[in-house]
Protein backbone atom coordinates (compact mmCIF):
# COMPACT_ATOMS: atom_id res chain seq x y z
CA UNK A 1 0.00 0.00 0.00
CA UNK A 2 1.28 3.15 -1.14
CA UNK A 3 1.71 6.34 0.88
CA UNK A 4 -1.01 8.07 -0.11
CA UNK A 5 -3.38 4.86 0.29
CA UNK A 6 -2.55 4.94 3.70
CA UNK A 7 -3.36 8.56 4.52
CA UNK A 8 -6.94 8.26 2.66
CA UNK A 9 -7.14 4.93 4.94
CA UNK A 10 -6.51 6.92 7.90
CA UNK A 11 -8.98 9.24 7.28
CA UNK A 12 -11.50 6.93 6.94
CA UNK A 13 -10.38 4.92 10.41
CA UNK A 14 -10.74 8.61 11.96
CA UNK A 15 -14.25 9.32 10.52
CA UNK A 16 -15.19 5.64 11.23
CA UNK A 17 -13.61 6.21 14.90
CA UNK A 18 -15.72 9.50 15.55
CA UNK A 19 -19.04 8.25 14.32
CA UNK A 20 -18.93 5.49 16.61
CA UNK A 21 -18.01 8.16 19.36
CA UNK A 22 -20.65 10.57 18.05
CA UNK A 23 -23.09 8.23 17.47
CA UNK A 24 -22.92 7.40 21.14
CA UNK A 25 -22.65 11.30 22.48
CA UNK A 26 -25.23 12.42 20.46
CA UNK A 27 -27.52 10.64 20.88
CA UNK A 28 -26.66 10.67 24.67
CA UNK A 29 -27.21 14.31 23.93
CA UNK A 30 -30.57 14.18 22.59
CA UNK A 31 -32.07 12.11 25.16
CA UNK A 32 -30.44 13.31 28.71
CA UNK A 33 -33.10 15.66 29.60
CA UNK A 34 -35.94 13.30 29.16
CA UNK A 35 -34.27 10.66 30.97
CA UNK A 36 -33.51 12.92 33.87
CA UNK A 37 -37.55 13.95 33.53
CA UNK A 38 -38.06 10.59 34.03
CA UNK A 39 -35.95 9.63 37.03
CA UNK A 40 -37.77 8.58 40.03
CA UNK A 41 -34.84 8.91 41.58
CA UNK A 42 -35.34 12.40 44.28
CA UNK A 43 -31.63 12.79 44.98
CA UNK A 44 -30.65 13.45 41.32
CA UNK A 45 -31.29 17.23 40.73
CA UNK A 46 -29.31 17.58 37.56
CA UNK A 47 -30.55 19.06 34.17
CA UNK A 48 -29.42 17.85 30.62
CA UNK A 49 -29.37 21.97 29.40
CA UNK A 50 -26.94 22.84 32.32
CA UNK A 51 -24.73 19.52 31.16
CA UNK A 52 -24.44 21.30 27.74
CA UNK A 53 -24.03 24.57 29.22
CA UNK A 54 -21.25 23.33 31.03
CA UNK A 55 -19.45 21.14 28.53
CA UNK A 56 -19.63 23.92 25.92
CA UNK A 57 -18.31 26.68 28.08
CA UNK A 58 -15.55 24.81 29.05
CA UNK A 59 -15.06 23.12 25.73
CA UNK A 60 -14.22 26.98 24.43
CA UNK A 61 -12.23 28.02 27.46
CA UNK A 62 -10.12 24.89 26.92
CA UNK A 63 -9.53 25.38 23.60
CA UNK A 64 -6.25 27.21 24.61
CA UNK A 65 -4.51 24.68 26.07
CA UNK A 66 -5.64 21.99 24.11
CA UNK A 67 -2.84 22.42 21.07
CA UNK A 68 -0.15 22.22 24.47
CA UNK A 69 -1.40 19.19 25.06
CA UNK A 70 -1.85 17.56 21.44
CA UNK A 71 1.79 18.96 20.54
CA UNK A 72 3.37 17.05 24.03
CA UNK A 73 1.31 13.72 23.96
CA UNK A 74 0.84 13.62 19.94
CA UNK A 75 -2.48 13.36 18.01
CA UNK A 76 -3.44 9.68 18.39
CA UNK A 77 -2.90 9.43 22.37
CA UNK A 78 -4.73 12.66 22.90
CA UNK A 79 -7.89 11.17 20.67
CA UNK A 80 -7.93 8.33 23.09
CA UNK A 81 -7.66 9.76 26.56
CA UNK A 82 -10.81 12.08 25.35
CA UNK A 83 -12.76 8.97 23.92
CA UNK A 84 -12.36 7.68 27.08
CA UNK A 85 -14.03 10.43 29.22
CA UNK A 86 -16.80 10.77 26.28
CA UNK A 87 -17.52 7.05 27.60
CA UNK A 88 -16.98 8.28 31.45
CA UNK A 89 -19.82 10.69 30.30
CA UNK A 90 -22.36 8.50 28.76
CA UNK A 91 -21.21 5.44 31.85
CA UNK A 92 -22.71 8.20 34.41
CA UNK A 93 -25.97 7.65 32.80
CA UNK A 94 -26.20 4.16 34.61
CA UNK A 95 -26.54 4.80 37.56
CA UNK A 96 -26.46 9.02 37.57
CA UNK A 97 -25.91 11.31 40.58
CA UNK A 98 -25.67 15.01 40.63
CA UNK A 99 -22.06 15.36 41.59
CA UNK A 100 -20.83 12.70 38.95
CA UNK A 101 -22.65 14.04 36.27
CA UNK A 102 -20.99 17.97 36.18
CA UNK A 103 -18.36 16.70 37.08
CA UNK A 104 -17.99 14.46 33.98
CA UNK A 105 -19.46 17.21 31.73
CA UNK A 106 -16.60 19.77 33.14
CA UNK A 107 -13.97 16.89 32.04
CA UNK A 108 -15.74 16.16 28.62
CA UNK A 109 -15.26 19.87 28.07
CA UNK A 110 -12.04 19.65 28.30
CA UNK A 111 -11.62 16.08 26.63
CA UNK A 112 -13.59 17.69 23.83
CA UNK A 113 -10.99 21.09 23.20
CA UNK A 114 -8.46 18.46 23.04
CA UNK A 115 -10.15 15.59 20.84
CA UNK A 116 -10.98 18.27 18.04
CA UNK A 117 -7.57 19.66 18.38
CA UNK A 118 -6.34 16.30 17.77
CA UNK A 119 -8.55 15.81 15.23
CA UNK A 120 -7.80 18.47 13.04
CA UNK A 121 -4.12 18.26 13.43
CA UNK A 122 -4.84 14.06 11.95
CA UNK A 123 -6.40 15.35 8.71
CA UNK A 124 -3.82 17.64 8.71
CA UNK A 125 -0.93 15.34 8.62
CA UNK A 126 -2.73 13.18 6.54
CA UNK A 127 -3.38 15.58 3.57
CA UNK A 128 -1.95 18.18 1.08
CA UNK A 129 -3.19 20.69 -1.10
CA UNK A 130 -4.91 18.52 -3.18
CA UNK A 131 -6.75 16.08 -0.97
CA UNK A 132 -7.97 18.00 2.18
CA UNK A 133 -11.17 18.62 0.28
CA UNK A 134 -11.64 15.05 -0.67
CA UNK A 135 -10.72 13.83 3.08
CA UNK A 136 -12.87 16.55 4.81
CA UNK A 137 -15.72 15.57 2.90
CA UNK A 138 -14.98 12.07 4.12
CA UNK A 139 -14.40 13.05 7.35
CA UNK A 140 -17.57 14.97 8.02
CA UNK A 141 -19.63 12.68 6.26
CA UNK A 142 -18.91 9.71 8.18
CA UNK A 143 -19.27 11.71 11.76
CA UNK A 144 -22.62 13.41 10.89
CA UNK A 145 -23.88 9.95 10.01
CA UNK A 146 -23.60 9.25 13.68
CA UNK A 147 -26.63 11.58 14.34
CA UNK A 148 -28.85 9.12 12.14
CA UNK A 149 -27.92 5.90 13.48
CA UNK A 150 -27.91 6.90 17.22
CA UNK A 151 -31.50 7.69 16.76
CA UNK A 152 -32.42 5.15 15.07
CA UNK A 153 -31.74 2.57 17.79
CA UNK A 154 -33.51 4.80 20.17
CA UNK A 155 -36.54 5.31 18.08
CA UNK A 156 -36.90 1.17 17.61
CA UNK A 157 -35.43 0.62 21.02
CA UNK A 158 -37.65 3.48 23.04
CA UNK A 159 -40.69 2.75 20.30
CA UNK A 160 -43.96 3.12 22.40
CA UNK A 161 -42.82 3.59 25.41
CA UNK A 162 -44.53 7.02 27.32
CA UNK A 163 -41.83 5.91 30.67
CA UNK A 164 -38.70 5.25 30.77
CA UNK A 165 -38.00 2.64 33.15
CA UNK A 166 -34.61 1.94 34.81
CA UNK A 167 -34.06 -0.75 33.12
CA UNK A 168 -34.59 0.67 29.80
CA UNK A 169 -32.30 3.37 30.81
CA UNK A 170 -29.90 1.45 31.85
CA UNK A 171 -29.59 -1.07 28.75
CA UNK A 172 -29.64 2.11 26.04
CA UNK A 173 -26.33 3.83 27.91
CA UNK A 174 -24.71 0.51 28.54
CA UNK A 175 -25.18 -0.15 24.96
CA UNK A 176 -24.18 3.47 23.77
CA UNK A 177 -20.85 3.18 26.22
CA UNK A 178 -19.42 0.06 24.58
CA UNK A 179 -19.97 1.76 20.89
CA UNK A 180 -18.24 4.51 22.08
CA UNK A 181 -15.29 2.64 23.39
CA UNK A 182 -15.69 1.03 20.19
CA UNK A 183 -14.68 4.19 18.45
CA UNK A 184 -12.24 5.36 20.75
CA UNK A 185 -10.22 1.77 20.41
CA UNK A 186 -10.29 2.59 16.96
CA UNK A 187 -8.02 5.32 17.34
CA UNK A 188 -5.05 3.00 17.44
CA UNK A 189 -5.35 1.35 13.79
CA UNK A 190 -4.78 5.05 12.77
CA UNK A 191 -0.93 4.96 11.45
CA UNK A 192 1.27 7.57 11.25
CA UNK A 193 2.40 9.05 7.80
CA UNK A 194 6.00 8.05 6.05
CA UNK A 195 6.68 11.91 5.48
CA UNK A 196 6.63 12.94 9.03
CA UNK A 197 8.81 10.53 10.28
CA UNK A 198 12.05 12.49 8.72
CA UNK A 199 14.55 14.29 11.18
CA UNK A 200 13.10 18.01 9.93
CA UNK A 201 9.10 17.00 11.09
CA UNK A 202 10.44 15.82 14.28
CA UNK A 203 12.90 18.80 14.84
CA UNK A 204 10.13 20.99 14.48
CA UNK A 205 8.53 18.91 16.62
CA UNK A 206 10.51 19.28 19.42
CA UNK A 207 10.80 22.88 18.66
CA UNK A 208 7.05 23.29 19.52
CA UNK A 209 6.95 21.45 22.69
CA UNK A 210 9.55 23.64 24.12
CA UNK A 211 7.93 26.54 23.39
CA UNK A 212 4.07 25.35 24.11
CA UNK A 213 3.64 27.62 27.24
CA UNK A 214 5.05 30.23 25.60
CA UNK A 215 4.12 30.80 22.19
CA UNK A 216 1.22 28.32 21.16
CA UNK A 217 -1.36 30.01 24.03
CA UNK A 218 0.20 33.51 22.52
CA UNK A 219 -0.35 32.88 19.31
CA UNK A 220 -4.12 31.12 19.89
CA UNK A 221 -5.11 34.30 21.40
CA UNK A 222 -4.00 36.68 18.78
CA UNK A 223 -5.29 34.79 16.21
CA UNK A 224 -8.55 34.86 17.75
CA UNK A 225 -9.09 38.78 17.08
CA UNK A 226 -7.44 38.70 13.41
CA UNK A 227 -10.45 40.16 11.14
CA UNK A 228 -9.96 36.60 9.38
CA UNK A 229 -11.01 34.41 12.66
CA UNK A 230 -13.75 37.15 13.69
CA UNK A 231 -15.69 36.81 10.12
CA UNK A 232 -15.03 32.77 9.85
CA UNK A 233 -16.54 32.43 13.65
CA UNK A 234 -19.94 33.63 12.05
CA UNK A 235 -20.00 30.55 9.63
CA UNK A 236 -18.39 28.24 11.78
CA UNK A 237 -21.74 28.44 13.92
CA UNK A 238 -23.42 26.11 11.46
CA UNK A 239 -21.68 22.57 11.64
CA UNK A 240 -21.26 20.56 8.31
CA UNK A 241 -23.69 17.94 7.58
CA UNK A 242 -23.68 14.93 4.67
CA UNK A 243 -24.36 16.83 1.66
CA UNK A 244 -22.29 19.90 2.78
CA UNK A 245 -19.29 17.20 3.38
CA UNK A 246 -20.65 15.80 0.24
CA UNK A 247 -20.75 18.85 -1.59
CA UNK A 248 -17.46 20.81 -0.28
CA UNK A 249 -15.12 17.76 -2.19
CA UNK A 250 -15.86 19.43 -5.50
CA UNK A 251 -13.91 22.42 -6.76
CA UNK A 252 -16.04 23.29 -9.35
CA UNK A 253 -18.25 25.33 -6.72
CA UNK A 254 -15.38 26.51 -4.52
CA UNK A 255 -16.08 26.24 -0.59
CA UNK A 256 -17.74 29.74 -0.37
CA UNK A 257 -20.99 29.34 -2.15
CA UNK A 258 -21.11 25.91 -0.46
CA UNK A 259 -20.81 28.00 2.73
CA UNK A 260 -22.95 30.41 1.68
CA UNK A 261 -26.15 27.45 0.71
CA UNK A 262 -25.38 26.07 4.32
CA UNK A 263 -26.41 29.58 5.92
CA UNK A 264 -29.18 30.24 3.98
CA UNK A 265 -30.98 26.81 4.08
CA UNK A 266 -30.69 27.43 7.99
CA UNK A 267 -31.97 30.07 8.46
CA UNK A 268 -35.24 28.71 6.38
CA UNK A 269 -34.84 25.54 8.69
CA UNK A 270 -34.54 28.01 12.13
CA UNK A 271 -37.49 30.06 10.33
CA UNK A 272 -39.59 26.72 10.23
CA UNK A 273 -38.91 25.60 13.74
CA UNK A 274 -39.75 29.29 14.77
CA UNK A 275 -43.35 28.37 12.99
CA UNK A 276 -44.15 25.46 13.61
CA UNK A 277 -42.89 24.91 17.29
CA UNK A 278 -44.19 26.55 20.54
CA UNK A 279 -41.57 28.35 22.55
CA UNK A 280 -41.61 26.23 25.51
CA UNK A 281 -41.42 22.81 23.57
CA UNK A 282 -37.81 21.78 24.71
CA UNK A 283 -38.94 22.47 28.31
CA UNK A 284 -42.45 21.44 28.83
CA UNK A 285 -43.08 18.37 30.66
CA UNK A 286 -43.75 14.84 29.99
CA UNK A 287 -47.57 15.87 29.30
CA UNK A 288 -46.65 18.83 27.36
CA UNK A 289 -47.52 21.88 26.90
CA UNK A 290 -50.27 24.02 26.38
CA UNK A 291 -48.97 26.96 24.21
CA UNK A 292 -48.73 27.27 20.64
CA UNK A 293 -46.18 28.07 17.71
CA UNK A 294 -45.97 31.42 16.02
CA UNK A 295 -48.99 30.79 13.65
CA UNK A 296 -52.15 29.19 15.54
CA UNK A 297 -52.98 25.86 14.52
CA UNK A 298 -56.25 25.20 12.40
CA UNK A 299 -57.19 22.48 10.70
CA UNK A 300 -55.71 23.74 7.28
CA UNK A 301 -52.27 24.99 9.05
CA UNK A 302 -50.70 22.65 11.59
CA UNK A 303 -47.23 21.64 12.53
CA UNK A 304 -47.47 18.04 10.40
CA UNK A 305 -44.66 15.23 9.96
CA UNK A 306 -43.75 16.50 6.61
CA UNK A 307 -42.81 20.53 7.86
CA UNK A 308 -40.69 18.12 10.79
CA UNK A 309 -38.64 15.99 8.59
CA UNK A 310 -38.30 18.81 5.89
CA UNK A 311 -36.54 20.51 9.25
CA UNK A 312 -34.23 17.87 10.46
CA UNK A 313 -33.55 17.29 6.25
CA UNK A 314 -32.26 20.87 6.16
CA UNK A 315 -30.26 21.62 9.22
CA UNK A 316 -28.74 17.75 9.36
CA UNK A 317 -27.13 17.95 5.98
CA UNK A 318 -26.24 21.60 5.41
Amino acid sequence: MNSESKKQLNIIVLGTAFMFMFTAFQTCGNIAQTVITNLNNTDFHGSGYTSMAVIYGVFSASNLISPSVVAIIGPQLSMFISGIFYSIYIAVFIQPSTWTFYTASVFLGISAAVLWTAQGNCLTINSNENTIGRNSGIFWALLQSSLFFGNLYIYFAWQGKIHITGGDRRTVFIALTVISLVGTVLFFLIRTPEESNSEEEEATTDNLVEHTEEVIIKRSIKLCVTKEIVLLSITTAYTGGGLFGLLSKSNRFGRNPVVMLGIVVHFIAFYLIFYNIPNDAPIASMDGTDSIAFMEPSLSVQPSLSSTVTICFFSGNF
